[in-house]
């Protein structure tokens, strides 16, 4: 990949400056098997100067005015958006994503980036009734301090901007470790921050090969006052369990088994559509997508043969090339799960409806598949499928499909599809889950609250909830004032 690519970043970033590292390591186009890029490798002794960068500016970046603050936001996000074909193009070399889905990747980070310019101003305290009229109870809300956070492969630009633009907001100093397979996103945010004015040690970006070295410094470092990660809930159980040791301020976005129901009443077209939007976006490869598909008996077959049709025109290809709906999955390792998955229900009586293979034995490119007869006792069922394979189930009540659905130790996304208002709000209700899609398969938006219950975590990103997770509370007590 030629190094004249705008954007293209292979140092990292902090103290406001690009920085080497002793070793390097490679970055890979997963459509292609090409070499993009050979990106400094930071070490733990990094992390840590990397660390002290952020510290060292927290006390001037707080201080600013929320105004300001806000404007360097946006500055930013405008830079994001004049270059939005860049990054997305960037993004997908790295990850393999379509470019029509890169695109909307960019403008959804953009968003959190102007939604949180726009919350700055609106970091409100209280005064409260004192129960003697010579006191003043007062709260205030401060920024926590220096933020480590971990981010995935997946959504490698919007999920670095939807925390950072919290963290920012609020006025925390950030430090983020990328993951290794797409550090090229992460870096050219950093030059993008450069652009805008984020002062030095404001915004800082390690790329490394060294998550476990990484880890332990942004979780055990008594600076950092808060940690966020993104990913599985396996991993999230560890870094857990080294902030305990700090009792640091903790966000956790973790794994998900997300259901999608759909009742006799539903709009059967509509619910294809949201299942697919849900299912084969990013190849599957989100926390959110739908993971166990619930259809009532009566319209099984029918709404089996609509997923059908509609799945075989789908275009499995190089995100690159136009008309492209599916890329690659991310690694080789990613390919043997699904192909491991799909064996094991088919082994287990479930039948393959379409797909159910690579595109080509050496390819990380795996084809849509739909699986019906599946039963919650299958693999597939119990496990994040991070793949683009549908696993369809019947049920017959709605009591019966509430049961199944919330019968997982996850609790990220669900989705239904009905047209009984009454039915609406009992399921809805009923879900346990932090967030519900009705009639609807794409639910992420910068105004609303993204995060999950049970073991996917706690904390929410996103709405002026999002803000909550970077403050501490203070409290007041102003007496002799009679």
């Amino acid at each position: 990949m030629n190094a004249s690519v705008p954007l293209l970043k292979t140092e990292n970033f902090w103290q406001g400056q690009w920085q080497g590292a002793p070793t390097r390591f490679a970055v890979t186009n997963p459509a292609t098997g090409e070499q993009l890029a050979e990106v400094a490798d930071a070490t733990p002794e990094q992390a840590g100067l990397a660390v002290q960068a952020a510290l060292d500016a927290f006390a001037s970046w707080s201080a600013t005015a929320a105004d300001e603050r806000a404007a360097l936001l946006q500055r930013w996000q405008q830079l994001l958006l004049a270059h939005q074909g860049e990054l997305a193009l960037l993004l997908t070399l790295e990850q393999g994503k379509p470019l029509a889905e890169a695109k909307g990747e960019i403008a959804y980070g953009a968003s959190y980036l102007q939604w949180f310019a726009e919350e700055a101003r609106r970091v409100y305290g209280d005064t409260i009734p004192a129960a003697s009229t010579d006191k003043r109870i007062l709260v205030l809300k401060q920024p926590v301090g220096v933020v480590t956070a971990i981010t995935p492969w997946n959504f490698p630009n919007a999920m670095i901007v939807r925390k950072a633009a919290a963290a920012l907001a609020t006025g925390c100093t950030f430090v983020v470790k990328p993951a290794q397979q797409t550090p090229l996103s992460a870096l050219a945010l950093a030059e993008l921050a450069l652009q805008a004015g984020i002062p030095a040690g404001v915004f800082n970006v390690l790329a490394s090969s060294d998550a476990k070295g990484i880890g332990e410094v942004f979780t055990q470092d008594p600076r950092v006052a808060k940690f966020s990660f993104t990913g599985s809930t396996a991993v999230g159980k560890t870094l857990l369990a080294q902030c305990a040791q700090g009792v640091k301020r903790v966000s956790m976005e973790l794994g998900g088994n997300a259901p999608f129901i759909v009742f006799d009443d539903a709009d059967l077209d509509a619910a294809v559509q949201g299942l697919l939007a849900s299912k084969f976006r990013n190849a599957g490869q989100t926390c959110v997508c739908t993971n166990r598909v619930y259809v009532q008996a009566s319209v099984a077959e029918a709404f089996s043969k609509k997923v059908q049709q509609a799945v075989a025109r789908l275009r499995l290809g190089n995100g690159c090339d136009h008309g492209v709906d599916l890329g690659p999955l991310i690694d080789e390792a990613a390919c043997r799960k699904v192909e491991a998955l799909v064996q094991d229900a088919l082994a287990s009586g479930a039948n393959l409806i379409c797909g159910g293979q690579r595109q080509s034995p050496d390819s990380l490119f795996y084809q849509p598949t739909v699986l019906s007869k599946v039963d919650d006792r299958m693999a597939v069922a119990k496990q994040e499928i991070f793949g683009p394979v549908l696993a369809l189930q019947s049920f017959d009540t709605e009591a019966e499909v509430l049961g199944k659905a919330n019968a997982t130790d996850y609790g990220l996304a669900a989705y239904f599809y009905s047209r009984d208002i009454g039915r609406i709000f009992r399921v809805a209700e009923g879900l346990q889950f932090g967030m519900v899609g009705v009639n609807e398969g794409i639910i992420s938006n910068a105004a609303a609250p993204f995060g999950g219950v049970k073991q996917s975590g706690y904390g929410r990103e996103g709405s002026k909830y999002g803000l909550d997770d970077y403050l501490d509370i203070k409290y007041l007590c102003l007496g002799g004032l009679g």
